[in-house]
């Protein structure tokens, strides 16, 4: 999970908050304070930033009263009447300020994010498109297209755009972000690498470039390369709590969990503690089989965020590892309970159920993982191992049918197959899947035997085996 959190940069905050002040002790003493028209448009950007509605309202109403014929608080009207889902308000009042100042490339980016937020996405991009011909900060809109195209799944359209975007303003670190995650969509990660490449050889000191760079690695398995983009970023600046996040991230990958610890730690110190870092620590700790230490960081992962599934099932997952069943299954239940569609959580219940000798909900549990659309093997044939185990052996084989033909190259289902025939004295059908398994894969014919260790003396088995023996 990379965490591409875009950094802050707001060098003027000391002044906006001034104003800010001001317009408010403004409205605490009922009086009417002058203002200048760009002071107005900076107090308004600042309500709308901090998604302060009420004070919103009112500076835009000040604004209006002060200076009816500004179109810029026009615009800003209608972007807060759409914000409040009056779009039909709010696109009367653009086509009233477009009959006067036609060329404010504002009236049809506010118009297409209306058109975008109503999923009408063709009427968002011919009017972003218009946009293009008068505005004078042309990467905004363009990441605006790209976005567009990226939530259709158009996503060569969006990476056109947003290369665009990125060449004609490097610092525009929102559109390196979303131009990453439109490699990533696109599966074109690898012309990831070469464009943020390109621009890292031109913008050497570009950090958000090295950034994007070292998660287009990451995501490739260049992990060493991705580790030296993100100390790039971090050289040039030393407070990108993100960077530091997918370093982390990285040396974890190469299995450098101690270091990896270390860095996760070191994001504190650059941002409040984050319940994903948290749960990252866990992991690392139990990679190592240090359980005590990935149980206190889950549990504080939990603390920051009780709805984080993830960290109830691990923490589940470790106390099975240390016998700890029954109190592992409240946390299995928990994390069901936050999220009951993910078919991994109810593979783990399953498991946990079985070894606790409870099958019928095993069995369940095991159901509701197919039910999901989990899409590997293995738990067809765990199901079909529980069922002949609780003395289900029909049921274990049509279980097996199935997933024969749903995974017909698996050679452990054929395995298994055999040795549940054999066991049931259906020694020709038997042979059959034995012979299919041996031609998918000899070197997995010791299956055949973990499940079934008396096969080790049929010789009619072990002849069969004998004849698919390479010279």
């Amino acid at each position: 999970m990379e965490k591409n959190d875009l950094p802050g940069n707001t060098p003027d905050d000391n002044d906006i908050n001034k104003l800010v002040k001001r317009f408010e002790d403004m409205l605490v003493n009922d009086g009417v304070y002058y203002f200048e028209s760009d002071e107005l448009e900076e107090i308004i950007d600042y309500y709308f930033n901090e998604g302060n509605p009420a004070n919103l309202k009112k500076a835009i109403d000040f604004a209006l009263d002060r200076y009816p014929n500004v179109a810029d608080f026009k615009i800003a009207r209608a972007q807060f009447l759409a914000y409040n889902q009056k779009t039909q308000e709010a696109l009367k009042l653009l086509n009233d300020v477009e009959l006067v100042e036609p060329s404010n490339p504002d009236i049809y980016t506010t118009r297409g994010y209306i058109y975008s937020q109503m999923g009408l996405s063709e009427q968002a991009v011919e009017n972003y498109k218009t946009a293009l011909n008068y505005t004078d900060q042309p990467d905004d809109v363009m990441v605006a297209l790209g976005t567009e195209f990226l939530s259709q799944e158009k996503y060569l359209d969006a990476i056109y755009y947003l290369k665009k975007a990125a060449k004609h303003n490097p610092e525009n670190d929102y559109a390196l972000s979303e131009l990453f995650i439109a490699f990533d969509a696109a599966q074109q990660l690898k012309d990831g690498v070469a464009f943020f490449q390109e621009l890292i050889d031109e913008n050497p000191y570009n950090h958000f470039a090295w950034f994007n760079f070292g998660l287009c690695c990451s995501k490739t398995g260049e992990h060493d390369k991705a580790l030296e983009s993100y100390d790039y970023a971090i050289a040039i600046n030393e407070k990108f709590a993100s960077a530091y996040f997918n370093k982390a991230n990285a040396l974890a990958s190469l299995n450098r969990f101690n270091e990896a610890i270390d860095i996760y730690k070191e994001t504190f110190d650059h941002e409040e503690p984050d319940p994903t870092a948290y749960y990252y620590i866990g992991e690392c700790y139990e990679q190592m089989n240090d359980y005590q230490s990935a149980l206190l960081y889950y549990n504080k992962c939990i603390k920051k965020q009780p709805e984080f599934a993830d960290a109830w099932l691990a923490i589940g997952i470790v106390l099975d590892i240390q016998n700890r069943l029954t109190e592992g299954i409240h946390y299995l239940k928990k994390a069901l309970e936050l999220n009951n569609k993910e078919p991994e959580y109810w593979y783990v219940f399953g498991d946990v159920q079985r070894k606790l000798g409870f099958f019928e909900e095993a069995g369940d549990a095991y159901a509701r993982v197919i039910e999901l659309h989990y899409p590997d093997w293995d738990i067809w044939l765990d199901y079909a191992d529980l069922l002949f185990e609780a003395d289900y052996a029909p049921q274990a084989l049509e279980m097996l049918q199935e997933a024969v033909k749903q995974f017909p190259e698996v050679a452990e289902l054929h395995y298994r197959m055999s040795a549940m025939l054999l066991s049931l004295s259906k020694k020709q059908e038997a042979l059959v899947h034995l012979q299919n398994a041996l031609t998918l894969d000899y070197d997995k014919h010791n299956e055949l035997f973990e499940f079934a260790p008396a096969l080790k003396d049929n010789e009619t088995v072990l002849r069969v085996i004998d004849t698919f023996k390479k010279p």
